[in-house]
Formats: C-alpha cells, sequence, structure tokens
C-alpha cells in the first residue's frame, strides 16, 4: 500500500492550483495519501466521463463544476435529467456525500454555488437561448433536419443566397419563406450562375421542417440571440457562475438540444480570442449525452467537431464530453481528450463486452489493476482515472473515489423563480421580431406587382407569403411579436431591393445591414466547405 500511494501522490503532484479528484483504492481501500488531482492549468485538455447508466457521471460533473466554480472558472453544464440542478443549494449534511467525504478523510462542508439557469427557447423554467437561423448555419441546421448530403447542400446555397441579398434568416419562417420563393417563377433566376435548387429537395426540406416547428424550433430560433459572453461570468464574489441549461422539458427532442450544445460551442470559438496557455481556463464546458450529437452525423459535421475542439483549447475553453462508452466518441475525437474519468461498465452482452475490451485498450497500463476486472467491479462514485499532468504527461491508471458534491444532489427549489430574478431575464425572456427575410421578399414581391399592374390600387405587403399560403404556426409565430419596425423603414427597405443590385448594396450599409450581414464562409459550421 506505501509503494500505491506514494507512486499515485507523485504522479498526481502539482505544484499550482487543482481540483481534488478524490482518493485512490487499492485492494478494496482507500489510501489517503494518494491524492488524486487535476491541475487547472490542465482543464483545458478537454476530458471524458464515462460510464454505464447509474454510477455517478452526473455526480462527478457536479462536483467538478463546484470546485471550478470556488477556483473563478466559469461553468457551463447541461442538465438533462434535472437534478444538476441541486448545485445551487446546499446539501445535506447527513447525506451519503458527507460519509463519503468522512471516508477519504475530507471535511464535508454543506454550501450552494452561483447559477444562472436557461433553457431552450423558454421551454421549461429558465432564461430563454435563442439563436438566429443565419448564426446557427447550415451544417447545424442539416443536423438537427436529419438531412443528407443534397440537402445539406441546398440549405448551404440557400444560406449563401441570404447572405449575398441580405436577407436576415431569423427564425423558421424566414427559412420557409425564401425556399418557397427560390423555386418559385420568381426565385428561380435569381440562382443563375451559382446552381439551382431541386423541388423535390426543397419539398423534403420543408416537410422536416414542420417538424422541427413542432419540435423546440418555433421557440428556439428567433431573437434576441443569446450572448455567448453571458456564459462567462464570475459572481461578486469571485466564484464562476455555473450555467445550468435544463433540459427536462426536451428530454424527446434529443437531436436538437445536442446539436444547439455544439452550436453554443462554435459561438465560443468564434467569439473568444486566441488566449494560448493559462493558469486556469476562462471556461468549462460539460457536454452531457455525448453520444446523441455523433450518431448519424455527416463526416464533415464530425470533421468541423474535431477541428472546433482542436482548437478551442487554445481560447481557454475545456470541453467534456460525458457519455456511457469510450466508443461513443469518434476516435479524432476521443484523442484530444486528456483527462478521463471512467465509471464502472456492464459486461451484460456480447456487444458490452466488446466495447469493455475496446475501453480498456484506450488506457495507459496499470502496474497496479487488471483494467477489465478494475472496469466491471467499481462501485457507484468510483472511477478509474488518468489526466494529463503539469508536465503533459498521462498519469497512470488509478481506482478513484470521487470526491463528493458539497451541494445538494437532487433538484433545485423553484428554477423559475430564480430564473425571473436573474439580471438576464430583462434581456433575454422577451422575444423580438426584428424585420427578416419573409417580410422583405412579402414586400418585393407586392413592389414587382404594383409596377407590372400601375392601374390596380397598390398591394398589401404584409399578409403575403413568398412561394404560396402561410404556414399556420409560423404565422402564429410572427404574430406573438410585440411589434414590428416603423412603416417608413419597412417600405425604404422594399424598394431598395426592388431597385436591384445597387439597392441591396445600400441596404448592407446601413445599421442593421451591417449587424446581419454575414461572410459567406462562417468558420468551422459555415455555409461553405473551405475546400479552396
Amino acid at each position: 500500500m506505501a509503494d500505491f500511494a506514494q507512486t499515485i501522490a507523485t504522479a498526481y503532484a502539482t505544484d499550482g492550483a487543482a481540483v481534488d479528484l478524490g482518493r485512490g483504492v487499492h485492494d478494496g481501500a482507500v489510501a489517503p495519501e494518494a491524492v488524486v488531482k487535476l491541475p487547472l492549468r490542465m482543464v483545458n485538455r478537454h476530458g471524458l466521463i464515462a460510464g454505464a447508466t447509474g454510477t455517478g457521471k452526473t455526480k462527478t460533473l457536479q462536483g467538478l463544476a463546484e470546485q471550478l466554480s470556488t477556483a473563478g472558472v466559469p461553468v457551463f453544464v447541461a442538465d438533462v435529467k434535472g437534478d444538476l440542478s441541486g448545485v445551487a443549494e446546499p446539501g445535506d449534511a447527513g447525506s451519503a456525500a458527507a460519509k463519503r467525504a468522512a471516508d477519504l478523510g475530507l471535511q464535508f462542508q454543506a454550501r450552494g454555488f452561483p447559477v444562472e439557469f436557461f433553457a431552450l427557447g423558454g421551454i421549461g423554467p429558465g432564461i430563454p437561448i435563442r439563436a438566429t437561423v443565419s448564426d446557427f448555419g447550415p451544417q447545424l441546421l442539416a443536423k438537427v433536419l436529419d438531412a443528407n448530403e443534397t440537402q445539406e447542400q441546398s440549405l448551404t446555397l440557400v444560406f449563401h443566397y441570404a447572405d449575398a441579398k441580405g436577407l436576415p434568416l431569423l427564425d423558421l419562417s424566414d427559412l420557409r419563406a425564401l425556399l418557397s420563393f427560390l423555386i418559385s417563377d420568381d426565385g428561380k433566376p435569381e440562382l443563375t450562375g451559382i446552381g439551382g435548387l431541386s423541388p423535390a429537395t426543397v419539398g423534403v426540406l420543408l416537410r422536416s421542417l414542420v417538424g422541427l416547428e413542432d419540435g423546440g424550433g418555433n421557440e428556439f430560433f428567433g431573437e434576441p440571440m443569446l450572448d455567448v459572453h453571458d456564459l462567462m461570468r464570475t459572481a461578486p464574489d469571485g466564484r464562476g457562475i455555473i450555467s445550468c441549461l435544463e433540459l427536462p422539458a426536451v428530454q424527446d427532442k434529443p437531436k436538437l438540444f445536442s446539436t444547439v450544445l455544439m452550436w453554443l460551442l462554435a459561438e465560443l470559438f468564434e467569439a473568444l480570442p486566441e488566449a494560448g496557455d493559462l493558469d486556469k481556463p476562462k471556461l468549462a464546458f460539460f457536454f452531457d449525452e455525448a453520444h446523441l450529437l455523433f450518431d448519424d452525423a455527416s463526416k464533415a459535421f464530425l470533421s468541423s467537431v474535431a477541428q472546433t475542439v482542436r482548437l478551442i483549447r487554445s481560447k481557454g475553453v475545456g470541453v467534456y464530453f460525458i457519455t456511457q462508452t469510450p466508443k461513443d466518441v469518434p476516435s479524432e475525437i476521443l484523442g484530444q481528450l486528456g483527462n478521463r474519468v471512467q465509471h464502472a461498465l456492464r459486461a451484460f452482452t456480447p456487444e458490452d463486452a466488446k466495447a469493455l475490451k475496446a475501453t480498456v485498450s484506450t488506457f495507459p497500463k496499470s502496474p497496479f489493476y487488471d483494467l477489465e476486472t478494475l472496469l466491471t467491479g467499481m462501485g457507484i462514485g468510483e472511477a478509474a482515472v488518468t489526466i494529463l499532468s503539469e508536465t503533459g504527461v498521462p498519469t497512470p491508471v488509478v481506482h478513484t473515489r470521487i470526491t463528493p458534491p458539497a451541494s445538494r444532489m437532487g433538484p433545485a427549489d423553484d428554477v423559475e423563480a430564480k430564473a425571473k430574478a436573474s439580471p438576464l431575464w430583462a434581456r433575454y425572456g422577451t422575444r423580438v421580431d426584428n424585420q427578416s427575410a419573409r417580410e422583405i421578399l412579402a414586400a418585393r414581391l407586392a413592389s414587382a406587382e404594383a409596377q407590372e399592374e400601375p392601374a390596380e390600387a397598390p398591394h398589401a405587403a404584409a399578409p403575403a407569403r413568398a412561394g404560396g399560403a402561410p404556414h399556420p404556426q409560423a404565422a402564429a409565430h410572427k404574430q406573438e411579436a410585440p411589434h414590428r419596425q416603423p412603416a417608413a423603414q419597412h417600405k425604404e427597405a422594399a424598394g431598395a431591393l426592388a431597385g436591384g443590385v445597387a439597392a441591396v448594396s445600400s441596404f448592407l450599409q446601413s445599421s442593421q445591414g451591417k449587424k446581419l450581414q454575414k461572410e459567406v464562409v462562417r468558420g468551422v459550421f459555415g455555409m461553405l466547405k473551405k475546400k479552396f
């Protein structure tokens, strides 16, 4: 036991600040001297928390979030089941967590942590997180829509056209209107020289949009859009604020929420400057139910995820994937995850046994354990740990009894009231409905009709929808908006577009145009794959 404790203590020793992961276990007994720590400066080397259902992954995540917050590091976590919200409340001094702390030779101090609660578009309690369709981009949207490669390429063309013509795609009704317009007699000539759209492909996309609209898309897509810098704040006492995305109300929409998490990560990548090696990360981002992101993903999508994870490290962000087995994560991404916390695996079926062997093969060899036996024999709240030391060297695998959370291991009280009490509620709580592609296209068509029939009374632009009758849900969604921009601005935009290319340029030079104008390439999840 002395050799074991000394070996582990030396391997996991750190000169700087660190997160206390727990204590080493050998031959069934805890070795108090075998302290297992993760250096703060290595948190941005990314990580994996894996294990079968019920083995303690969520509580490991909760404990890590607490300690990072205490160290002044903002944290983003996805709360899929709702029990992670308890990080805002003090734990119970008589709980199992207090007993485990005593077993590890630690003093249990029940306390809550500073938390902001978010929700996708306001579905469920929390500050609404929204994104515009333009900012979400065609590649992520294709993932949500289950689009094939041809359909993704068509979306890419549509987004390219919208950018070039200054047509803001704010919500799904804008995308529906633009798709319908581009296959209409009026819209087909617009794509001359840059390709075209197949009516059959557009038909599939329009039908897919119905499912997305009904599945949370109407609530999520729109304005005001989240500023990702609001996920990187500290409390007045210096602790990092834990941004907790509450997902119980959208558990049945896994493709939407997993892709939204990737959008948030991509937004962070694009918004943050290079930072180099820091003493502690700017943000720790925990990606729960990670397997959902990779299911049925295209090669281009996986390549973009891998590139984002690889490059965001130098911007001071650590990304941690939470899933059941390492095989859920593609190898090009798994190879970038330097910090591993592997809870117990089960081997009840031949597929389980195969997954177990694959998992063992991803760990360094250990002089103290048979890893295949270890990974099937650990109890709840125990894990096989290996991390990158301060010198960047992988540490030996150690059976670790994990440090317990100090906060409540269950749901928080009245999450909705806590969210509405936040200063962020005033910024994001109410949806706004600015002028966008749907209105601009309607005005454009109305102006063209007026020029063709000068003797007739001017047409009203508002009720028209490009390419056909209004989609009922999209129209209802638009009617919920508080107000539209002044009629004079609307008329000015319509006239500008009717004037052709010169007028489009004029619109793009306006304050609204500058705000909404996007580059043709939107970064790693942009419209065009960088093949040039």
